[in-house]
């Protein structure tokens, strides 16, 4: 079982580099968790370097942005790599002719790679950042769409490979579970971003760019997501601090408190190890 901590002071001194989810830890998509941003803040103080890794579709700029507004604080990190960011190399290899998935706010992704966004029967690619509407649709809003890609065989790039997300206290479905559907309709899926290596190994040249070099159990990665933040850190080689309150929490907590028998369960289950575990980044 993983051990608890009560503040992730108890641990900093052990890491020079820390890998922070955003969504589910630094922020619910409504508002900032403050206590988290002041934990990073203080890490950042204390010597260690922060590199936020996210899987929003968003390039890095537009995420800054966001998480800003939210109320998530400058001083909290260094750096910032996103799952736009690593997509982008996806994208530019692949055809020019793009059949794209996803919100407008989502279209800078596909800024200065030189392609083209067509209708079905033009297209060469599925690129897809999320459901285009995220408060109202669900992904079998997207059958009868995807059907028709997959009858052609496109390959579908996924930009955020998160299935759900919260959103206040709701969680909505991302790009990762139409990229799902698709596969079960017997098509590929391309992704770079969690729990896929592009995206970390992005992120150490983030954290190495700042500090110099430093080895990799000298890094700790901070999330929520099972089959994301802690299956793609683990698969890295990469410590793992498991933020409870997340995604997961209707599997062990009861009446707002976690049950600790039915979390190492839950843990057992999803075959992770996670080296510390604590409700909430603080």
């Amino acid at each position: 079982m993983a051990e608890r901590i009560q503040s992730f002071r108890d641990i900093a001194s052990q890491y020079d580099v820390v890998l922070c989810d955003v969504w589910g830890v630094l922020h619910n998509g409504v508002e900032a968790f403050s206590y988290a941003s002041e934990a990073l803040a203080a890490a950042r103080a204390a010597g260690l370097t922060v590199v936020l890794i996210t899987n929003s579709p968003r390039p890095h700029p537009g995420v800054k942005v966001q998480i800003r507004g939210l109320g998530v604080a400058d001083d909290s990190y260094d750096r910032i790599v996103t799952s736009g960011d690593v997509t982008r190399a996806l994208i530019a290899e692949g055809p020019k002719k793009v059949y794209f998935i996803g919100a407008e706010k989502d279209l800078p992704l596909l800024d200065g790679l030189g392609v083209e966004t067509v209708g079905i029967d033009e297209a060469g690619i599925v690129v897809c950042a999320g459901l285009r509407s995220d408060e109202t649709e669900t992904v079998e809003d997207y059958r009868e769409e995807l059907e028709s890609l997959a009858a052609k065989k496109l390959p579908f790039i996924c930009a955020n490979p998160d299935l759900v997300v919260e959103r206040g206290h709701r969680l909505i479905q991302c790009a990762g579970a139409l990229a799902k559907f698709y596969e079960e309709l017997g098509c590929t899926s391309l992704i770079a971003g969690k729990p896929h290596r592009p995206i970390y190994e992005k992120s150490i040249a983030e954290a190495k760019d700042v500090r110099g070099d430093f080895d990799l159990s000298r890094v700790i990665a901070v999330g929520d997501g099972m089959p994301t933040d802690v299956r793609g850190a683990e698969a890295f080689g990469l410590d793992v601090l498991y933020i409870s309150g997340g995604i997961h929490a209707q599997e062990y907590v009861e009446a707002g408190r976690t049950d600790e028998a039915k979390l190492a369960a839950f843990l057992t289950r999803e075959r992770s190890h996670p080296k510390w575990w604590m409700p909430r980044l603080q």
